[in-house]
């Protein structure tokens, strides 16, 4: 339960998502100097410890994906800085973060359909789907500001 509720910043009374996804900013920047290929191997491995303990913890609190639970948001944030260099800043390291926390919040479609998985599965894969819609984000911004620049 630790480790699922971001060492007790799932319990706090508020904005419990926002503070445990703060958790996945080092975790990011740990991953950034990697390779690609093994940021990528990291996190699935980090996502296939997530979807049991998610799941473990949500029975331990009778079900669902109970605001308690952050370690989904946490494991999942890195997604959105796969590749790193756009993320070696710290001001582009924070709009990855707005940009997660936006689409984790508002959950656009598909992403509000996945949580109707249910357990471990359904926690985690809302937050991956909030995450890769960052990581487009943060890649289309980025190839638009070369574009613009290069001309």
């Amino acid at each position: 339960m630790l480790l699922a509720g971001g060492f007790w910043l799932g319990w706090l009374p508020f904005a419990q998502g926002t503070l445990g996804s703060l958790l996945g900013i080092p975790l990011a920047w740990w991953l950034v100097g990697r390779t690609l290929t093994n940021q990528v191997i990291l996190t699935v491995a980090l996502l296939a410890i997530g979807v049991p303990l998610c799941h473990w913890a949500s029975i331990w609190l009778g079900g669902g994906d109970a605001p308690q639970i952050v370690a989904d948001e946490f494991l999942a944030f890195p997604i959105v800085i796969l590749g790193g260099a756009l993320a070696r800043p710290p001001w582009k390291m924070m709009v990855a973060f707005a940009l997660y926390r936006i689409f984790d919040i508002t959950k656009p479609p598909p992403i509000h359909h996945v949580e109707a998985i249910g357990g471990g599965v359904g926690i985690v894969l809302d937050d991956v789907l909030a995450a890769i819609y960052a990581f487009m984000m943060l890649r289309m911004g980025a190839e638009l500001w070369r574009w613009s620049h290069s001309r």
